[in-house]
């Protein structure tokens, strides 16, 4: 799921149809109709963000919440805050990608990934 998609389910289901939506968030309407069919960039505030979290009724801290905030991560091409300043997350993020890509990694570096999972 998108976070287009994501917001927009998540709009209807609190029964906010896209103007009225978008007059609460201080947005406009044909642009914000272009961002959750991933037609245009989404935006980089997190106050406005968080704005948008809380009319579409997502509690802070709860999975929906991280969840919003991970897909808006994605969209805007970017490693969530929260994990950006755990360094010890950002030193494991190189294996990582080289694990995505099909690279088998070292016995040390899987028990890193694996120690640092389960410590979350």
């Amino acid at each position: 799921m998108t976070f287009g998609e994501f917001v927009r389910k998540s709009r209807l289901e609190v029964n906010l149809g896209l103007r009225e939506f978008c007059e609460l968030a201080g947005l406009d309407a044909s642009n914000w109709s272009k961002i959750e069919r991933g037609r245009l960039p989404l935006t980089d505030s997190r106050k406005k963000l968080e704005t948008i979290a809380q009319l579409i009724g997502l509690e802070k801290g709860t999975s929906e919440w991280y969840q919003f905030f991970d897909l808006a991560s994605i969209a805007q091409r970017k490693i969530p805050e929260d994990l950006y300043s755990d360094e010890e997350v950002i030193a494991a993020l190189p294996v990582f990608f080289r694990t995505i890509r099909g690279e088998k990694p070292s016995g040390d570096d899987l028990d890193k990934i694996i120690e640092l999972l389960r410590r979350r």
